[in-house]
């Protein structure tokens, strides 16, 4: 059977969502500074969102009652907001005292 006239099925979705996952933990762990890493976090949470939703779909469900995927998703992108939102207030008040977003060299904001 030719891959390309294959219907998309749930296992299509679960693989896209764990190479999204993967690829922001591996850029998480390689990047040095704040950015990379935010972007990072946010590939890990559009992963997760992904897989969430599938699961959710009425056509691999067999009852259409639910929308616990949808809503978590939802839920995700709200906190995916925020945290951007403060991560990067973060770095830029780090930028502006110190002229780097380096991770390693922000050594000054432990407790």
């Amino acid at each position: 059977m030719n891959f390309l006239t294959e219907p998309v099925g749930l296992s299509h979705f679960l693989a896209v969502g764990a190479f999204l996952f993967v690829t922001g933990v591996v850029c998480m762990a390689t990047k040095r500074n704040t950015l990379g890493i935010l972007m990072g976090v946010e590939l890990v949470l559009n992963g997760a969102n992904i897989n969430f939703v599938a699961f959710a779909s009425p056509y691999f469900r067999e009852d259409n009652l639910g929308l616990e995927g949808n809503l978590l998703a939802l839920f995700v992108i709200v906190l995916a907001a925020a945290e951007a939102a403060v991560a990067l207030a973060i770095a830029l008040n780090y930028y502006n005292n110190h002229s780097t977003i380096d991770v390693d060299k922000a050594n000054e904001l432990k407790g």
